[in-house]
Formats: C-alpha cells, sequence, structure tokens
C-alpha cells in the first residue's frame, strides 16, 4: 500500500542517518522520533560504547524498552530492525569505527547528527576538550569520507558565547584556535593544565561553554568544503506533547533543580527572579533538528556563512525565573514528592552572603548531623557525599541563573514558518499552542516523579499528608530558632531584664 508523504517524510524517504550520542536524553528522543515520523528511512546507524559490563547491543535492547518506545513498539516494530548499532566513542580515533562497520558507515550515511558531548560543567578541561573539541574533530575526519553526506548537523548549546550581550545566529570567534587547544591538551600534564584552566577559560564559567565555542569554530571552518550546520538548544527541558508530555531521563537543569527542591534537600538557591528562564522542550528542539537537513538541503543555493540554529523558546512564551520558582512551588504543593526530607520552601535570593550562610545551616548542618546518626547506628554514611555533589552542581548552575540571556532565533523561528501544515502537524514547534506554561509545569512534575523518581499516582494521598507534617514541623522550628535567638540577643543587650 502506498502511503503518503509530507516533504520532510519525502526528503528522509531512502536516507541512511548516523548519530552519535543516541543513548544520551536528547539523543533517544531524536532515534524515536526519526522511526516513527520518518519511517521511510533506510537505515539509523548509532554508535555505542560497552558500559558498566553490558555490551553496545543490549544497552539498545535496553533503550527499546523505554517508555518512549511505546508507540512504535505498539504500532511500528518493524522500525526497530531499521537500527544498526557499531561499538564506537567519540575518544577514539574514527570514533573507534573501522573495517566492514567503517566501510558501511561511509559508504551508506546520508545525515549526521553528532550529538555525543561531555555535560558535565564541573568537568575538568582535558576531558572536555578530548570529548567536545577533539570527538567533534573525530566525527568531522568520519564524515569527510563520507561518499553521499548531505547533511553534518553538530549540537551545540546556545549558551557558548556567554560574553556577547546579543547572541546572534552566528559563529562568534575567539582569540583561542581550536587546534592550539588540542595541541596543548596533547602535551600538557592534567595538574599544570587545571592550574591554568581558570585564566584559559575567561570570560567562560566552565569547561563545557569553552570546548563547545571552540568546536563550533572548528566546524565553521569545514563548511567550504563540507555541509555542516551548528544548532544550538538552550537549557533541553522535559517534552511538552511527545514521545509522552513530561518525558526526561535525567537530573540536569531544571528538572534536577525541582527534584532537589520538591525534596527538600536543596533549601536556598542563588536566582535572579527578574530574568528570564531559557528552556526549551526537547521535543521541540528535536523537531528542529530534523528539519534542518530538509530545509538546508531544498535551498538552490547554499549560504555564504555555516547555518547556526538558536534552538530557543519564542519571547512570548518566556517566564521570568521568580514565575518559575512561584509556579514550582505551587504545583509541588499539588504535586508532592514522596518522604521529602524536610518542607520544600527554599530561600531564592541574589545575596551571596545570605545564600552562604543559608547553605551552611540548612544543607551542610543537617548533613553532617545525620551521617553522625547514620554513624551510630552502624549504617552507611551518604549524606556529606549527596551535599558535595548538591553544591558542585548549584555552583557551576548559579552562571546561568544570575545571567540575563538575550538570544536571536530567526532562522530557527523560519523552519515552522515554511512547513505546510502537514508537516507541522508531524513535526511540531508551534509557539502559538493553547495550552499554557503552567500546563507544561504541571507535565513536568508528573513526568519527574513517574520517569526520574519512579513514584506512583496512587502514593499521592500519601505524599500530601507526609507534606502537611513537614510544614507543621517546619513552621515550629523556625519559631523556636527565631525565638532563641531572639531571646540571647535581648539576654546580651540587656534588654531582657526590663521585662
Amino acid at each position: 500500500m502506498t502511503v503518503d508523504l509530507s516533504p520532510v517524510q519525502e526528503y528522509y524517504k531512502d536516507k541512511t542517518i548516523f548519530i552519535t550520542g543516541a543513548s544520551g536524553f536528547m539523543g533517544k528522543v531524536l532515534l524515536e522520533k526519526l522511526l516513527y515520523s520518518c519511517h521511510s528511512l533506510k537505515e539509523v546507524i548509532i554508535i555505542c560504547r560497552p558500559k558498566r559490563g553490558k555490551t553496545p547491543e543490549s544497552r539498545l535492547e535496553e533503550m527499546y524498552k523505554l517508555p518512549i518506545f511505546q508507540r512504535i513498539r505498539d504500532e511500528r516494530p518493524h522500525m526497530l530492525k531499521k537500527v544498526t548499532i557499531y561499538q564506537g566513542d567519540v575518544t577514539f580515533d574514527l570514533l573507534g569505527l573501522s573495517g566492514d562497520s567503517l566501510k558501511h558507515v561511509t559508504e551508506n550515511t546520508n545525515i549526521v547528527f553528532h550529538m555525543a558531548a561531555t555535560l558535565k560543567l564541573e568537568g575538568n578541561l582535558r576531558d572536555a576538550i578530548d570529548m567536545n573539541l577533539v570527538g567533534t574533530k573525530r566525527a568531522l575526519a568520519v564524515a569527510k569520507q563520507m561518499k553521499h553526506l548531505e547533511a553534518f548537523i553538530h549540537l551545540s548549546t546556545a549558551f557558548c558565547n556567554c560574553d556577547q550581550e546579543v547572541m546572534y545566529e552566528k559563529v562568534y570567534e575567539f582569540p583561542h584556535k581550536p587546534e592550539d587547544l588540542i595541541r596543548l591538551a596533547e602535551w600538557m600534564d592534567v595538574k599544570t593544565l587545571d592550574t591554568i584552566t581558570p585564566d584559559l577559560l575567561k570570560p567562560h564559567p566552565n569547561t563545557y561553554t569553552y570546548s563547545k565555542r571552540l568546536a563550533e569554530i572548528l566546524v565553521r571552518d569545514h563548511y567550504e568544503s563540507m555541509p555542516v550546520i551548528i544548532a544550538r538548544p538552550s537549557i533541553v527541558s522535559p517534552a511538552a506533547y511527545e514521545p509522552i508530555p513530561g518525558w526526561v531521563d535525567n537530573m540536569n537543569g531544571p528538572t534536577g533543580l525541582m527534584i532537589g527542591c520538591g525534596k527538600g534537600v536543596i533549601r536556598s538557591v542563588l536566582v535572579n527572579q527578574d530574568y528570564k528562564a531559557e528552556v526549551i522542550p526537547v521535543d521541540y528542539a528535536i523537531n528542529g533538528l530534523i528539519v534542518i537537513p530538509y530545509e538546508f538541503n531544498k535551498q538552490a543555493k547554499r549560504p555564504a556563512q555555516v547555518p547556526v540554529y538558536n534552538i530557543t523558546n519564542a519571547e512570548h512564551r518566556k517566564m521570568t525565573m521568580g514565575t518559575v520558582v512561584e509556579l514550582s512551588k505551587r504545583i509541588n504543593r499539588q504535586i508532592p514528592l514522596n518522604a521529602g526530607l524536610w518542607y520544600p520552601d527554599p530561600c531564592v535570593t541574589t545575596n551571596k552572603v545570605y545564600h552562604n550562610i543559608n547553605v551552611a545551616l540548612f544543607h551542610w548542618l543537617p548533613a553532617y548531623f545525620l551521617d553522625f546518626l547514620l554513624l551510630l547506628f552502624g549504617q552507611k554514611r551518604f549524606m556529606v557525599r549527596v551535599q558535595e555533589k548538591i553544591s558542585t552542581g548549584l555552583g557551576v548552575l548559579q552562571f546561568f541563573t544570575l545571567t540575563a540571556w538575550s538570544f536571536r532565533s530567526e532562522l530557527y523561528c523560519s523552519l515552522w514558518n515554511k512547513l505546510n501544515e502537514e508537516d507541522k502537524a508531524i513535526f511540531n514547534m508551534n509557539m502559538h499552542v493553547k495550552e499554557t506554561e503552567d500546563d507544561y509545569m504541571v507535565q513536568c512534575a508528573l513526568g519527574a516523579r513517574k520517569f526520574i523518581l519512579k513514584e506512583k499516582d496512587e502514593d499521592l494521598p500519601t505524599a500530601r499528608m507526609h507534606m502537611k507534617i513537614q510544614f507543621v514541623v517546619d513552621v515550629v522550628c523556625k519559631t523556636v530558632i527565631v525565638g532563641l535567638f531572639l531571646y540571647y540577643v535581648l539576654k546580651w543587650t540587656g534588654a531582657l531584664a526590663l521585662f
């Protein structure tokens, strides 16, 4: 039976797609969407490394069992057979491919999505360069051998040009050259490199945005000889609509913050509530990525400069971080998490001194106290270790929550405007939907409960009762602490004798 295909689907017909980073959050959603909506494609090739004793093949089988692949298992199970997996790694030359696997990739691939990267904002510079910069160089080296390459989409980040007041859809120059940094990381020992890292990074706050900026320059320099494209998503948040509303599989960014605050583990955050939150639902970002090669190849003439897409939310849909905080608190009261450590009412401030006092009193002090109790009862201590991770995470996050960001995304917006109605229904990037941000955040909260914490809906009544008890305990404790503080102040000043 002949199936009518939309223009984007027609473009992907009989195409072979090669993906690095398919096991990541965005990679999984990209793989699922390609298989489900571009069902006339020929093949999807992914590379994967062994992990925790599991082979790439067993990791792929486990991935297929995830909820996001349910609609494919139900409606198009034959599409799973179109996925070819090879053992590979972006930290190896030629991505770890050789012999027949390398030949198959280079002779058949039409489109490359290079998504593999280390997202550790606090990671050391050598690892960031090896994964994000040299890894991109290795991917380009393989792509250069591809006989039928039509598009190489490099996934960057919207925050990689943090020294710019307004970030346009173009590659910005930087004093450091990618090849120079690659050579530096090769011959310099880790200790010396770590010592000079703070000076190298300026004005970048971390090794992630720094290495991503250099990788963009590397990709741009291949534009004359290769069909390279740069895509820059902002902070990628849970799915708005597909494959499942609220789908998320990691604690990065806003999801981790939501869970940490919801569990009462994070009691203070540095956030400028007047600045706008920069997030994009993962399905919007992935639909944009899929449309990009189609749009690039339908043009009669290649653009003079490398195409760059800032995949960011529309201005009229961006909320201030203060609104996000208040919404999160309200939603958390409606949909509380199970068995939190304390009543979820974090302090939100821009005052670093006040924040540090809160962290000392409400993060570190309880952590050491609980670990002391665990030691007394002969249990394994873990709270201080957890707080160390939280402290590191909040430290690198504050650069993004205390900075006003301004992105121009005309090229990304044009992708949606140029689609016909059929493709708009399939590859949704509509910024004028009837659902509100409140609706979306409810889905995010439900997604965090279900997919990250594995909490069940039937546990909600118990969780609500537990939160009411926590509220009473929180009020009593604060009253006692403030009362004791006032008592000793009055006693120390001698004012207590007047009563």
